[in-house]
């Protein structure tokens, strides 16, 4: 990798780092101790943590954030449910949201809001 000249600084703990913001922007070392004196003055700069939309695209996209949602269930019902998701091997809330969403698709079906298969 090639020695770029790096401009922009940070503050780490108090210590101004000059900042690395690519690949190009890290020279190769010889020894222990050529990197561990740059790192001793550098420091990731955005260009390493903004990454935007580059990932790797053999990974599944990003699940989409949940609303946590307070409900209140009968201590039996509760132990019911934790009960059938032990046997599937899921956590109980996992399984709750999965009897929802089945269920509400039927509803939705049902009410004419959606096109059954």
């Amino acid at each position: 990798m090639g020695t770029k000249a790096v401009s922009k600084t940070t503050k780490v703990a108090g210590v101004s780092l000059a900042e690395v913001n690519s690949p190009d922007d890290i020279p190769e070392f010889a020894t222990d101790e050529e990197f561990r004196d740059f790192w001793d003055t550098h420091g990731l700069g955005p260009g390493w943590t903004d990454v935007g939309e580059a990932r790797d695209p053999r990974l599944p996209p990003p699940r989409p954030r949940t609303t946590p949602v307070a409900i209140r269930f009968d201590a039996d019902v509760v132990a019911r449910l934790k009960a059938v998701a032990a046997k599937k091997h899921k956590g109980y809330q996992t399984l709750l949201k999965e009897f929802v969403s089945e269920r509400l698709y039927e509803e939705e079906k049902r009410e004419g809001l959606i096109q059954g298969s």
